[in-house]
């Protein structure tokens, strides 16, 4: 901080402010048109309300001038003081909080109480934070009886979000979203039983007996229990396997406004219990453009087989002969990730742990290219996070498809702050995008119907 520049400077306030005036000229009817240019918090960007240009019109019937965004690549659906990312430098930091610094000092549910309430928790609050968690890892027996109903070869993914869906029909007092206490104790509900949700569908498709979480154990090492634990009578969580965990869990947190986080809002929005909400958050993360990614780059590496491939791989993706590259560049970040620094830093320590196969050997070739060939320089085609932490992941003996799982357990500390968030913003209302209409006009019904009911004989029933 500079110091001409105040505390109080640095402070959010939640508001925007009004920094000058677009004029806008419409040349259909010469009016011109004032439109306030605002912008949000110390480094926040600048906008301009979409509703301000409905009174962009050329007749007082018309509907007014909406704005045409696919896929919202330049639309703000929120204001949030939660992440802030600047794509340009590589900057991500959580409430201020440079990733970097948290991923070196802090534990996961110290940050996931920071993306919550906005300031590091003091100790004891710290102390009761895990404590509530903690008492609510355990889920109903019944869940168990859910899980075992699926198919041995399910997609873990499927599974969990089904469960997470699941467990609104066990708290149905979560309905009472605009209660404090009962906003409270669910997102402590989540935090808790996401690990045992996740860990109970490693265990199914392995064929494996469920384990009851050990509250003796910490977020991370109690998770890898009820994931790994065999007959040992205490489970010993690998140290290098717990600090990995820990700071990917912390690196997955929160990611802005992806897609994933806009569903939980958008559904959110329409006031159902955060169980409901954050389901439709795994649902989003488990597509491929998604959380999805990393398990990709693992079938990418697959697909090349072996270190002497990697060459002629290089020359598929750089002649567009159909190759993809997975696992490199980023849709925000247009210099290296700053999540993917961490990782390789970490990767590095997990590798000399388990040690190095044909397959590390493959991703270790695909980034020292990505790095020194111009192509993939020119582009900013830089490993991402999804590139290594697949790699870890694998490292680990997690399987390719329960990758996504493991980045959607440490996604929720990130939906449930954004959740509560978006209910304490009175300016937001049920996510209802408009559309610009490209079908037919006003036409007559014609029918081209010969039968209008079809058959309701024995046999047409019978088939």
């Amino acid at each position: 901080m500079s110091k001409t520049q105040s505390t109080s400077e640095q402070t959010p306030s939640g508001e925007l402010r009004n920094t000058g005036t677009l004029e806008v000229k419409d040349s259909r009817t010469d009016k011109s048109y004032s439109i306030q240019i605002l912008q949000g918090g110390v480094e926040g960007d600048t906008a301009a309300r979409a509703m301000d240009f409905r009174q962009i019109k050329t007749s007082p019937d018309e509907f007014g001038l909406m704005t045409y965004d696919p896929a919202f690549m330049n639309t703000a659906s929120c204001k949030s003081a939660i992440t802030f990312i600047d794509g340009d430098k590589g900057i991500l930091r959580y409430r201020g909080y440079p990733i970097e610094q948290l991923a070196e000092k802090a534990t996961f549910l110290e940050v996931a109480w920071l993306l919550r309430h906005g300031e590091l928790p003091s100790q004891s609050e710290y102390d009761q934070w895990v404590h509530d968690v903690t008492f609510h890892t355990y889920v109903h027996e019944n869940i168990k009886t859910f899980l075992q109903g699926f198919r041995y070869d399910a997609h873990p993914m499927s599974m969990l979000c089904s469960a997470v869906a699941a467990l609104s029909s066990f708290y149905p007092e979560a309905k009472a979203i605009h209660d404090p206490e009962q906003r409270n104790i669910s997102i402590v509900r989540l935090l808790a039983k996401m690990p045992t949700l996740a860990a109970f569908c490693y265990r199914h498709i392995k064929g494996l007996p469920f384990i009851y979480p050990d509250n003796s154990l910490s977020y991370t090492e109690n998770f890898l229990s009820m994931v790994a634990r065999m007959s040992e009578p205490k489970y010993e969580a690998n140290p290098v396997f717990v600090k990995a965990l820990e700071i990917l869990f912390i690196l997955h947190a929160d990611h802005e406004q992806n897609c994933s986080t806009s569903a939980v809002r958008a559904v959110g929005s329409s006031q159902v219990d955060p169980f409901s909400a954050v389901a439709a958050g795994v649902a989003a993360l488990y597509g491929p453009l998604h959380g999805g990614a990393n398990e990709q780059v693992l079938r990418m590496i697959g697909e090349i087989g072996h270190p002497k491939n990697v060459a002629g791989f290089i020359d598929e993706v750089k002649g567009g002969k159909g190759a993809r590259l997975m696992g490199f560049g980023h849709r925000v970040y247009k210099s290296y990730d700053p999540r993917a620094k961490i990782v390789k830093a970490l990767a590095d320590e997990v590798f000399k742990q388990v040690g190095m196969d044909k397959d590390l050997e493959i991703a270790l070739k695909l980034e020292e290219a990505a790095l020194n060939d111009e192509y993939f320089i020119s582009r900013k085609l830089y490993p991402n996070v999804d590139f290594y932490t697949g790699l870890i992941y694998r490292s680990m003996a997690f399987p390719t498809d329960f990758f996504t799982v493991l980045f959607a357990v440490a996604r929720a500390a990130g939906w449930l702050a954004q959740w509560e968030e978006m209910l304490n913003d009175k300016e937001q209302k049920i996510a209802r995008p408009r559309q610009i209409y490209v079908g037919y006009g006003e036409r007559p019904y014609t029918s081209k119907l010969t039968t209008r009911f079809p058959s309701t004989s024995k046999d047409a029933l019978r088939k």
